[in-house]
């Protein structure tokens, strides 16, 4: 599960000429999805007045307004120059940059707490990203981040991998990068985490809802909004295609409400603190 992509260069550009193209459809797509782990994202680190907050793959800016009306000070960043406009578009108060949480440009012991929300599962070397946030940390500060948990809990995912491996490939040519679910799973996330050198790191994994406007919507939104599972669904055949789409659309549809369909989904929330150097 610790392995690097052989070619880190080619899957972050891959990830970032992505993240480029879709900024107004994941803005639809998962707003109302990610904002759901926003509070206890804060609580994990910490966050509250004062504070000097590092919010890492920023997008739109969501984690960072929140901060901020918390009374924390906030630099948000991205890789992606459209993220970076868009959050500065929504919040032109908000000091946004464009940066690479993999070589931080910022001094060590700079914040007193970082946070990335659904960032990592995006990263080519997430565990270099792990040893930035806590090189600029300062002791005692807290890196608390977020990703979606394995298929087994996030049914969104699990319907779509399911309907490519019984209709379509994964054998496809993408750049290969780390495993998707990597620190989905607690016990590797905290581990990752103690590596670097946090400690007193925890794991939960919180309970989210998916909610869309009707079936047929979820094998577009993972088309139009997502990265690597778009690029895996690019890749199929016409014929498959189609056949992915009907499975889909027929599981989705299950999860049926008055307003559409809800489907279960899981985040992995990690945290750890930078510890105080003993005198």
């Amino acid at each position: 599960m610790r392995t690097s992509p052989s070619d880190p260069a080619a899957f972050q550009a891959f990830e970032h000429a992505g993240w480029e193209a879709i900024v107004a459809a994941y803005d639809a797509a998962f707003q109302a999805l990610t904002a759901q782990t926003i509070d206890p994202l804060l609580d994990a680190a910490g966050v509250g007045p004062g504070l000097q907050l590092l919010d890492e793959a920023t997008g739109p800016g969501y984690v960072a307004a929140v901060a901020v009306a918390r009374g924390s000070n906030v630099i948000a960043i991205d890789f992606a120059a459209a993220m970076v406009a868009e959050a500065r578009l929504r919040y032109p108060d908000l000091d946004v940059r464009q940066a690479d949480v993999e070589a931080l440009p910022f001094a060590d012991h700079t914040f007193d707490a970082v946070v990335m929300n659904f960032g990592a599962l995006h990263l080519a070397q997430p565990d270099l990203a792990f040893a930035e946030a806590f090189r600029v940390l300062r002791p005692g500060g807290r890196f608390a981040f977020t990703v979606w948990s394995p298929p087994v809990v996030s049914i969104g995912f699990a319907m779509v991998l399911r309907a490519i491996q019984a209709h379509g490939t994964t054998d496809v040519p993408l750049p290969p990068g780390p495993p998707l679910f990597r620190f989905g799973d607690p016990e590797e996330s905290t581990w990752s985490l103690a590596a670097v050198g946090f400690t007193e790191t925890e794991a939960v994994v919180l309970p989210l809802i998916w909610q869309l406007p009707g079936p047929d919507a979820m094998l577009d939104v993972m088309q139009r909004a997502t990265v690597r599972t778009a690029g895996l669904l690019q890749a199929q055949s016409a014929p498959a295609l189609a056949a992915i789409r009907d499975a889909v659309t027929a599981e989705a549809a299950t999860y049926a409400t008055p307003d559409g369909i809800a489907v279960p989904m899981g985040a992995t929330l990690t945290a750890g603190r930078k510890p105080v150097p003993q005198t």
